[in-house]
């Protein structure tokens, strides 16, 4: 089982590779890119859908407030992008905007912007990976029914791609996130052509028009605002993964921080020609888009389980002449293909951060430790664990989880770039060279501006999302902005216990020790048990059995005689046939009465090789040690000792079973216990 599990491993993952291996896994700036900004570069597959989706809440001729929503949309990612240019530059340690809001805000701010990223990460996992599912179910409608086994399919893929290390997930990666750009790219310079010579593209969509319902009213005013506010709220989609690239700057190659900025810069430009280029197509082509398909085409009674195509896809249908062409599917699978590995951008930065905040005490200390293929192995696990979770919750619908997202990316936006200003104004305290304080006032107002229109647009998304499911957003980041607290609390008081104040105190021998093997039965594992325990020379040391039957007891003290064993036997009746009570109970006696001796507890233990033989022998042991490490002045050791089949089982495959590796020694190896059985 054990070796099939090793094999399992390997075939998944790959060889393990050594610390020193590390600079093998840096990456250069054509990797860096599919790895680091698949998210905002996919982000365009969507983010003018929704746009269109929450226009149309209010009538088909609210449609032309998109080229200013998407005018603005454009604006704040420029913002953005330069803003997260000199954290990349300031901070080239990575950490991001948790380092920069930490450093220069105070750890409280710099927990808040830890919290909401990580749940930001989480829903960018699962809202890409939800629209890379509505886009193959586009081009394969039939697939429908098969929409939440395929995204957490997806996921798991994902999982195991970056289990094999950054590098190898940025190779397989890079070839569909460079076919999307390119694919869009050739389909907006292609209906942008036909619209120039006078055959512009039609939309499946367009001669839609909303029925008419009663509820419908002519917005105005604050209406009218709100509703503009909130499918403005919907595109900043858009910029969501921004960030990554300034929480990975030690992964590029050197010199890092420029690298980093030029791979920024180039994700920012072709994400917002290409966002520009969809939601003009859109326009262009007349997409009419809502969450109730069948309104839109006034057949209520008809539609049945209706459908629409997203909006890439009609568009990219109308460019190439429809559903059947090479265009549309090439469009639809690389777009299909990129919202599924964009949800690597989480898998990259959401490992990274929870190892920094892990390295500050914030979060459990396994989850800064890397795994076999260099990569933070616990942070992907535990990552796609929590988005599988709620694709399958939110039946892997894209509208559902599209409410929780964004709130926790903006939060971050906000609290690093005010972050960044304070670390520009401590510069500019220290720094007497005129031209670095010339760029010091240039990245100070860049911020400052950054920190200005993300902290509106917060407020923007959570005044129009919060009822609409944010809260959810904004309760997970509270809970884990107190539970992390807690961890970093129970760290420090751990820390704190554990100093050494006094090392001539803390090496004071115990008085005596008194050693105490449990005997369950006169076996080889308790002859064992008994031979460690006498190496170990105890100040005294004494057997003892629990007697849940008197006979047993009876046969058990005369075969001891018999065989002359020379240490006393001490049997301890249990009426009501238990045996951890008495064992413990027996145990605490000896303390109270001498508080400043200390008991070995020696216990026998099997080892066996198969995860089915565990469930053939007493589990009892497991139970009574987790009692007895509660009892100070008690040290609990077991004795093991391996069956047959352990034995098989440990054998590397495809070796003899008496085989023997040149320059390997003869005799038992050592290596890991497996954890088996433990014997009473």
């Amino acid at each position: 089982m054990f070796n099939m599990t090793a094999l399992l491993k390997r075939l998944v993952i790959g060889r393990a590779m050594r610390s020193e291996e590390l600079h093998e896994t840096l990456l250069p700036k054509r990797l860096a890119l599919p790895i680091f900004a698949s998210d905002p570069l996919s982000s365009v597959a969507y983010a003018t859908q929704e746009i269109l989706l929450v226009l149309t809440l209010g009538g088909l001729t609210y449609l032309h407030f998109t080229p200013w929503i998407a005018a603005a949309v454009v604006a704040l990612m420029t913002v953005v992008v330069l803003s997260y240019r000199q954290v990349v530059y300031a901070y080239p340690s990575g950490g991001g905007s948790y380092e920069v809001a930490s450093t220069n805000l105070g750890p409280s701010a710099g927990l808040v912007v830890a919290a909401s990223l990580l749940v930001d990460y989480v829903m960018t996992v699962a809202v890409s990976v939800a629209s890379g599912v509505d886009n193959v179910i586009s081009a394969l409608p039939e697939l429908a029914p098969h929409r939440v086994l395929m995204a957490v399919g997806f996921v798991a893929v994902l999982t195991a791609i970056n289990l094999r290390g950054v590098r190898e997930s940025g190779r397989a990666f890079a070839a569909p996130t460079y076919l999307f750009i390119g694919s869009v790219l050739i389909m907006v310079v292609t209906g942008l052509i036909r619209y120039a010579f006078g055959d512009a593209p039609v939309a499946e969509s367009a001669a839609y028009g909303i029925a008419p319902q009663p509820s419908d009213a002519h917005l105005a005013g604050l209406a009218l605002v709100m509703l503009v506010l909130r499918a403005f709220s919907s595109g900043c989609t858009a910029l969501t993964g921004v960030e990554a690239i300034s929480n990975g700057v030690p992964a590029f190659r050197k010199p890092k921080s420029r690298n980093a900025a030029a791979t920024m810069a180039a994700m920012g430009t072709i994400a917002v020609v290409m966002f520009v280029g969809v939601t003009t197509l859109a326009l262009i082509s007349k997409v009419h888009l809502t969450d109730d398909a069948c309104r839109l085409t006034g057949l209520e009674a008809d539609c049945g389980s209706y459908t629409q195509r997203t909006v890439i896809a009609q568009v990219a249908a109308a460019v190439f002449g429809g559903e059947h062409s090479i265009g549309f599917f090439v469009v639809q699978a690389a777009t299909a293909l990129v919202l599924i590995l964009a949800a690597n951008t989480a898998f990259n930065g959401f490992p990274m951060l929870a190892s920094i905040l892990s390295r500050d005490r914030y979060l459990p200390h396994q989850l800064h430790n890397r795994g076999d293929r260099l990569a933070f192995s616990n942070g992907i696990l535990a990552l796609a664990v929590v988005a599988g979770v709620l694709l399958w919750g939110y039946k892997a619908n894209v509208t559902s989880l599209i409410h929780l997202y964004i709130l926790g990316v903006f939060t971050s936006f906000t609290l690093s770039q005010l972050g960044m200003v304070r670390h520009w104004n401590q510069e500019l305290r220290t720094e007497r060279d005129p031209v670095l304080r010339r760029r010091h006032h240039s990245a100070r107002a860049i911020n400052a501006l950054g920190g200005c229109v993300t902290g509106l647009v917060l407020v923007i998304v959570l005044a129009t999302k919060f009822t609409e499911g944010a809260w959810l957003a904004v309760l997970a980041a509270t809970v884990l902005y107190v539970m992390m607290r807690g961890i970093h609390r129970h760290y420090d008081t751990t820390s704190e216990e554990l100093a050494v104040s006094d090392p001539a105190a803390e090496l004071t021998s115990p008085s005596r020790v008194l050693a105490i093997v449990l005997v369950a039965r006169l076996h080889k594992p308790t002859m064992r048990a008994l031979a460690y325990a006498r190496a170990a020379h105890p100040d005294h040391l004494e057997a003892l059995n629990v007697s849940v039957d008197r006979d047993e007891a009876a046969d058990l003290r005369e075969q001891w005689d018999a065989y002359g064993i020379d240490v006393p036997l001490k049997v301890v009746d249990s009426p009501y046939r238990e045996v951890t009570r008495p064992v413990v109970e027996y145990v605490r006696a000896i303390r109270r009465e001498s508080p400043r001796d200390i008991v070995a507890v020696f216990i026998p233990e099997y080892v066996v090789g198969h995860w089915w033989e565990n469930l053939l022998h007493n589990q009892s042991a497991l139970w009574l040690k987790s009692r007895l490490l509660f009892t100070p002045g008690v040290m609990v050791t077991s004795v093991p000792w391996q069956l047959t089949s352990s034995a098989r089982a440990n054998r590397p495959v495809g070796r003899a079973p008496g085989s023997v590796r040149r320059g390997e020694p003869r005799g038992p190896a050592s290596g890991e216990r497996r954890s088996g059985t433990k014997g009473r």
